[in-house]
C-alpha cells in the first residue's frame, strides 16, 4: 500500500536519529514502543515545511523522491511527504497503516475542506492516531484511539480525541485551561492515491493555506514554533504565545536556528528572490 518495500529504511532511520528498541537480530519489531519511538525521532528531526509550494516546485509523493528531499536532501516537508514518509517507514516495520483524511479546525468556525492526511496504526488489535505533519500544534508521540476522551499528555502539551456524530473524531488541544480543536476526520479509509489529489489543490489552487508564503514549522516538547510568512511565533503550553517579523536577510539564520532546517545555496537564493520579488 504505501511502498514501504521501496524505501531504505537504514537511511530513514539514521536520518531521524532513531536510538529506540531493536530486537536481538538487529531488526525493528512492529510493536508499541518501536511505534512510539518512531514517530517521537521522526517529529523531532524533520521539519513541517512547505517552501517548495512557494517556489512552484512540483510536490512528489513517491517514496523514492519522498526519500531523495526529505532524507537524503534533509529538507522538510508538509503532511502529505512526512505522513506519506512515515507510513511508508512504518509498513516497511511490519505495521498495519491506514489513511484517514482530516478537516482543519484551527481557523474558528470556518468550514475547511478536507485536505490533511493522517494516519491510523494498529498495534495489537488497538488503533493509534499517527501524525507527523501538522506542524507546530501536532502530537510528537501516537495517540490512542481505543481510550477516547482519555487525556495523553506529550512532553508539556495535552491532547484528547473525542467521537462526535457519525463516527467523526476529532483531536483538540490544551492551551492554558482552553481546549482547542486541531482536526477532525471520519472512518473512511484513503489511500495514497487520495493524497495525490489532495496534494493537487493544496500545492496549486490559489486558494490553498500554502501559495504565496512561507510555512515552517515544528513542535516541541516546551516552546512551539512557527513562521508563517514573515512572522515568527512560540507558543507555549500555558497558552502564551509570542511573535516578532523576521526580515529576508535572516530568514537562512531562523530556519536553521528554530526549525533545523539548512537550505542549500540555490534554495537560499531561489527563496529570498521570491519574497523580495513579492514586497
Amino acid at each position: 500500500m504505501w511502498s514501504g518495500d521501496q524505501l531504505d529504511l537504514g537511511s530513514y532511520l539514521a536520518r531521524i536519529g532513531y536510538d529506540g528498541p531493536v530486537g536481538d537480530d538487529g531488526e525493528l519489531r512492529p510493536d508499541l514502543a518501536t511505534l512510539y519511538a518512531v514517530h517521537r525521532a521522526h517529529t523531532g528531526a524533520i521539519a513541517f515545511e512547505s517552501l517548495d509550494v512557494l517556489l512552484g516546485r512540483p510536490i512528489a509523493l513517491d517514496v523514492k523522491a519522498l526519500e531523495d528531499k526529505l532524507v537524503h536532501g534533509r529538507r522538510g516537508g508538509y503532511c502529505y511527504e512526512q505522513n506519506s514518509l512515515l507510513a511508508a517507514a512504518l509498513e516497511r516495520i511490519g505495521f498495519e497503516v491506514a489513511g484517514r483524511g482530516a478537516r482543519n479546525r484551527t481557523r474558528g468556525d470556518t468550514l475547511l475542506p478536507v485536505t490533511h492526511a493522517v494516519l491510523v496504526v494498529t498495534v495489537d488489535g488497538q488503533p493509534w492516531l499517527c501524525d507527523a505533519g501538522f506542524g507546530h500544534q501536532g502530537p510528537l508521540e501516537p495517540v490512542p484511539l481505543g481510550q477516547l476522551g482519555a487525556e495523553v499528555t506529550q512532553g508539556a502539551w495535552t491532547y484528547a480525541v473525542r467521537e462526535e456524530e457519525d463516527g467523526i473524531l476529532a483531536l483538540s488541544l490544551l492551551r492554558g485551561d482552553t481546549w482547542r480543536d486541531l482536526y477532525a476526520f471520519s472512518p473512511q479509509r484513503y489511500h495514497p492515491v487520495d493524497y495525490v489529489l489532495l496534494n493537487h489543490y493544496s500545492s496549486t489552487h490559489p486558494r490553498s493555506a500554502f501559495i504565496g508564503q512561507v510555512i515552517v514549522q515544528k513542535p516541541g516538547d516546551g516552546v512551539r514554533a512557527a513562521l508563517v510568512g514573515r512572522e515568527l511565533t512560540r507558543l507555549y503550553p500555558d497558552g502564551r504565545s509570542e511573535r516578532r517579523s523576521v526580515t529576508p536577510g535572516e530568514l537562512p539564520a531562523v530556519l536553521d536556528r528554530e526549525f533545523g532546517l539548512r537550505l542549500s545555496e540555490r534554495d537560499a537564493e531561489e527563496l529570498d528572490g521570491v519574497i523580495r520579488a513579492g514586497d
